[in-house]
């Protein structure tokens, strides 16, 4: 199993989970999250944005299914035709176990 990480612009959100659902990833954990990365913020004439808002997706998911949930982050979370600062990241860690609750079962 992996775990994923992605953290989008918030306008991307909407888009990213229609298209993850229409690729058969229904389930998903949505945050609102604030952040940096590597341009450390950014400057709007005498203002400077230290926490940008961003949106963290997390979704598991069976090791086979990797590169495709990441193929539709990426062409879907994307601005402009080469993308932009800001777009976002996407992080996939391993899974050593999974539970799920109402059922008493281990697994996805």
């Amino acid at each position: 199993m992996q775990f994923v990480r992605a953290i989008v612009r918030p306008e991307k959100k909407d888009e990213v989970l229609e298209n993850l659902s229409a690729g058969g990833f229904n389930a998903a954990t949505v945050v609102d999250v604030v952040g940096r990365g590597k341009q450390k913020g950014i400057r709007m004439g005498d203002v400077y944005y230290d926490e940008i808002p961003k949106t963290l997706i997390l979704v598991a998911i069976e090791d086979e299914y990797r590169d495709k949930i990441v193929d539709i982050i990426l062409k879907t979370a994307r601005t402009g035709t080469s993308g932009n600062f800001g777009d976002g990241k996407i992080f996939i860690s391993p899974v050593e176990e999974a539970y799920t609750i109402s059922k008493a079962t281990q697994g996805l």
